[in-house]
């Protein structure tokens, strides 16, 4: 346990405060590639709360440097400020029965509140890490934001990246420590079309596209060792009216993979399939949208080592044992490119992804003191 007895004081004094930083970011809509409003939120709040330096680049990280030197290794400390839905208005908040309701609440904002918060107890106090700390508020992690974020980090510090950690999840025992990559395409067929009277007979590129889809629902994963891989349809879109046979209709579909085994092998069926129904005469286009990368090279004992840290909190912090899975997040750079990274969640909450998404604030001191607790081991004793 490496959290003090100011430590312990400064959450407990804090949760009111951490409380209204969720609420204020919830007020200020993010959806991937949009996050000007909550990044320039929290380049404020980190100039006013102890940071220097502080900046946001052009795929709209904020980053605010803790320690270390202009040439040195840097550990960075992470939470996305996008959530996954579109809109560009303020999303519906309320509060009832100890949780908050919102959007986006616990994915990932009540995560990026308990790391401004953590981060402004070290920032305050000027005590400088072991090794250089940089904490960003990062862009993009969701969706078709296609990782942007991470990679722009991943990009600025190069080697210099000794490890990443991001705060992303929903369960405060819960570690994602292996990468689950995915391909994402906008699939468009094009034929046609004409009068449903009259031009009847005409291919319709509706139902074209809903053949692909069929053959595509009939592939058998692979599989390699303990992999896991998947797809999806999310979206199907096209036609005119009710009486024209339809010129022209899309989807959205992907796949998943935590080994990268498999996910070559779903690529080679899929433009395998696209290829064969283009030849029938159909004019399909294929739009790559997004490419998450699996897990690559990493070395073991350091990212051993990395998970013995965060787990040595959720046992000491929680009493609980921690649980390691895949997952796709913000880690999915690092761990491509052979940089230990881990995903931690530090609030419990439910139905992300969904309008209905709620944050469970008993769980919010819980976390605070769990994400603490493993920053502190990067300062010296006291």
């Amino acid at each position: 346990m490496r959290l003090t007895l100011d430590m312990e004081r400064y959450l407990a004094e804090s949760q009111a405060e951490l409380r209204q930083l969720i609420r204020d970011l919830c007020a200020i809509p993010a959806p991937s590639h949009h996050e000007e409003g909550r990044a320039e939120f929290c380049r404020r709040w980190l100039e006013e709360n102890g940071g220097e330096n502080v900046v946001m680049d052009e795929a709209l990280n904020v980053i605010c440097p803790c320690g270390g030197t202009k040439d040195g290794d840097v550990t960075v400390i992470m939470a996305h400020t996008d959530t996954v839905f579109p809109d560009t208005e303020p999303l519906p908040f309320r509060e009832a029965d100890g949780r908050f309701y919102c959007p986006g609440v616990c994915d990932d904002t009540a995560n990026l509140a308990v790391l401004l918060l953590c981060a402004r107890y070290f920032l305050r106090r000027g005590t400088p890490p072991k090794t250089g700390l940089v904490f960003v508020a990062n862009s993009c992690e969701e969706g078709l934001g296609n990782l942007k974020g991470s990679r722009a980090i991943a990009a600025r510090y190069g080697s210099r990246l000794r490890e990443l950690i991001s705060l992303d999840g929903t369960r405060l025992n819960v570690l994602v420590t292996k990468a689950v990559g995915s391909h994402r395409y906008r699939v468009t067929v094009r034929t046609e079309g004409g009068h449903s009277f009259g031009a009847f007979g005409n291919r319709n590129a509706i139902r074209c596209l809903a053949s692909l889809i069929d053959a595509l629902y009939t592939v058998k994963v692979p599989v390699d060792g303990d992999s896991r891989t998947t797809y999806n349809v999310g979206t199907i879109s096209g036609g005119t009216s009710v009486n024209t046979i339809a010129q022209e209709a899309e989807m959205l579909y992907e796949y998943r993979s935590d080994s990268r085994v498999c996910l070559g092998q779903m690529q080679r069926m899929f433009e395998q399939m696209t290829a064969a129904f283009a030849a029938t005469g159909i004019d399909v286009e294929v739009e790559k949208l997004g490419d998450r990368p699996c897990t690559g090279a990493v070395d073991p004992a350091r990212q051993q080592a990395l998970l013995d840290r965060v787990s040595s909190s959720i046992r000491d912090v929680l009493g609980q044992e921690p649980c390691c899975c895949s997952g796709s997040t913000d880690c999915n750079i690092p761990l491509s490119l052979g940089i230990p990274a881990v995903c931690m969640g530090v609030c419990a909450g439910s139905g992300c992804h969904t309008r209905e998404e709620s944050l469970e604030l008993d769980s919010l001191l819980p976390g605070s003191r769990l994400f603490l607790d493993f920053l502190a081991d990067y300062f010296p004793t006291e």
